[in-house]
C-alpha cells in the first residue's frame, strides 16, 4: 500500500527506492525524505556510466546506499519504488518491484505527498520562472526566520555549502514548506496550498483551456493566490483566487509593482524601487542577478511572501542577498583575453528567449551554444525554438548545436539538430551543426573573440556546467 496523505510520519515509516535518484527532480525529494528521518537508498544510469561521481560519493557521504541500476537494490515488497513516468517498465528496478508486489509511486505524487503534509505550503506555479521564483521565496522565508524545507529543480547558491554542493533542496523545521509544481504533467492539481503563486500561462505542453482549468484550480484551492497581472492569461483567472496579493512591472492595477522609470539594468545585476500600492511604501531593490524576466521573479517572490505574511520591505531586503541559482545565466567566469562564459538551463522557447535578450541587452557579440534536451523536445518544439534564435540573435552572433542528448532508450533519432540549424537559417538566423559536443568547444575556441559572450544551453544533463568550466579554461 501507498503511504497515507496527511502526515509526515506516514512517509517515513518504510524505506524508500528512487530509480534516477540524482536526476534534478529526484534528488531534492530524496533529500527532504532523508532529512525527515527515512530510509533512503537508489540507483542511476549516470552513476553506471560514470558521469558526476561527485555528486553520488556526496549522495552516499549522506547516508543514502546507492546500487548499480541492475534491481539488486530492490529487496522487499516494503520499499517504495520512486521513479519518474519516463522511466520505461523494462529497467531492472521495475521489473524487480513489479515481481515483488512494491508500491510505485512518481516523482510528482511523492512531492505532493510531502507537500500537502506541512502546515504551510508555499506553492510556485506558472509556465517559466518557477525555480528562480522558487529559490527567490525560500531565501525570504529563510531571511524572515521561517526555517522553511525547499524544494527546488536547481542548486540554489545560497544553500551551498561544503556539506551541500548540490543543494537543490533545503530541510527546515519551521513548517513552511516552498515548492515548484509542474503543469505540464497535470500534477499541480495534486496540491493543497496554504499560498499559491501564479507566474505567467502560456502554450507548453497542455492547450490553453486545460491550463486555464489547471491553474484557475490551483489559485481556488489555495488561502491566499498571489497572480502576475502583467500576464493577461493569469490575470484572467484571479477571480478564482478566495484572498488575492497581485503584482506585476507594468499593470497599474497591479498591489504590488514598481515604480515607473526606476528600472536600471547592468550586464550583471538589476536595481528597481518596488511600490506596495495598499500603503503607498517604496522600497528600493537590489538584485545580484541580470535581465527583466528575474525583476519579474522577484515580484512574484515578494508576493507570495508577503501572502504567507512577510512585509514587502523585509522580502525586498532580503532579495539584495539572492545569489541565484546554478545554471540559471550562472556567469562562469571571463578569460583573460575578455571573452565571457554563461552557463544556463535554457532549454524551451521561453527560457532561450528570455536568456538571449538579457544578453542583447548589451554590447558584444553572442555565441549560443545549444545541446537539445532530447529528440523527442527538438521534434516538438524545434520550429519554435529555431524562431527563437533567429529573432533574438543578430547578424554578427551564431548559434551552434551539437547532436541532442542521449542516454540509452528507444528513442525515435531520425531526426536531430542539423534540422534546427537549416531552420534557424530559413529564419534568417546564423548556425552551424557539430555533432560532437568536444568538437563545438573546439569550434567555439576557434571563433571566439575578446568581448564576446559564450553561453551554454541546455538541460537533462549535468555535465554542461563541466563543459562549460573547460570551456572557459581553454579560452
Amino acid at each position: 500500500m501507498l503511504p497515507s496523505e496527511g502526515r509526515m510520519s506516514d512517509l517515513t515509516s518504510h524505506p524508500w527506492f528512487f530509480c534516477g535518484i540524482g536526476g534534478s527532480g529526484m534528488l531534492p525529494l530524496a533529500l527532504i525524505l532523508r532529512g525527515a528521518g527515512a530510509e533512503v537508498a537508489g540507483s542511476d544510469r549516470s552513476r553506471d556510466q560514470g558521469r558526476t561521481p561527485e555528486k553520488f560519493a556526496w549522495l552516499e557521504s549522506l547516508g543514502f546506499t546507492l546500487f548499480p541500476q541492475d534491481g539488486s537494490g530492490v529487496t522487499s515488497a516494503a520499499q517504495v519504488l520512486v521513479a519518474s513516468a519516463a522511466v520505461e517498465d523494462t529497467v531492472p528496478e521495475m521489473v524487480r518491484a513489479k515481481e515483488l508486489g512494491c508500491p510505485r509511486m512518481s516523482r510528482a505524487e511523492l512531492l505532493a505527498r510531502l507537500f500537502n503534509a506541512s502546515p504551510a505550503g508555499i506553492a510556485i506555479g506558472g509556465t517559466s520562472g518557477k525555480s528562480t521564483v522558487t529559490g527567490m521565496a525560500g531565501w525570504i522565508m529563510h531571511s524572515a526566520g521561517r526555517d522553511p524545507t525547499i524544494m527546488n529543480g536547481a542548486v540554489m547558491k545560497n544553500f551551498v555549502s561544503p556539506d551541500a554542493p548540490f543543494a537543490s533542496a533545503r530541510v527546515g523545521h519551521g513548517g513552511v514548506f516552498v515548492s515548484e509544481v509542474d503543469e505540464s504533467d497535470g500534477s499541480i492539481a495534486l496540491y493543497n496550498p496554504a499560498v499559491a503563486a501564479l507566474l505567467n500561462v502560456s502554450l507548453d505542453h497542455k492547450s490553453m483551456d486545460e491550463l486555464r482549468e489547471l491553474f484557475g484550480n490551483f489559485l481556488a484551492r489555495a488561502e491566499v493566490s498571489s497572480v502576475n497581472f502583467d500576464d493577461p492569461e493569469a490575470a484572467a483567472l484571479a477571480p478564482h483566487a478566495q484572498c488575492l496579493v497581485s503584482f506585476g512591472i507594468d499593470s497599474a492595477e497591479a498591489m504590488i509593482g514598481v515604480q515607473p522609470g526606476s528600472i536600471h539594468e547592468g550586464p550583471t545585476s538589476l536595481a528597481a524601487v518596488i511600490e506596495d500600492r495598499r500603503d503607498g511604501s517604496a522600497i528600493p531593490l537590489q538584485l545580484m542577478v541580470p535581465g527583466r524576466h528575474n525583476l519579474a521573479n522577484a515580484l512574484a517572490a515578494i508576493a507570495a511572501c508577503n501572502a504567507a505574511g512577510v512585509p514587502v520591505a523585509e522580502a525586498v531586503h532580503a532579495l539584495a542577498s539572492f545569489a541565484g541559482l546554478a545554471r540559471r545565466f550562472d556567469i562562469v567566469g571571463t578569460s583573460t583575453s575578455g571573452i565571457t562564459v554563461i552557463d544556463d538551463f535554457g532549454h524551451n522557447p521561453e527560457k532561450c528567449a528570455a536568456t538571449l535578450r538579457t544578453l542583447k541587452a548589451h554590447p558584444g557579440r553572442v555565441i549560443a551554444f545549444f545541446q537539445p534536451h532530447g529528440y523527442g523536445p527538438l521534434r516538438q518544439m524545434g520550429h519554435e525554438l529555431a524562431e527563437t534564435f533567429a529573432r533574438e540573435l543578430g547578424a554578427d552572433d551564431l548559434t551552434i548545436l551539437c547532436d541532442p542528448v542521449y542516454f540509452g532508450g528507444t528513442v525515435d533519432r531520425s531526426e536531430g539538430s542539423e534540422r534546427i540549424v537549416a531552420l534557424i537559417e530559413e529564419h534568417g538566423g546564423t548556425a552551424e551543426y557539430v555533432p560532437a559536443r568536444e568538437g563545438c568547444a573546439a569550434r567555439i575556441a576557434q571563433l571566439a573573440r575578446p568581448g564576446d559572450r559564450v553561453v551554454i544551453m541546455g538541460a537533462r544533463d549535468d555535465t554542461l556546467s563541466l563543459f562549460a568550466r573547460d570551456l572557459l579554461a581553454r579560452l
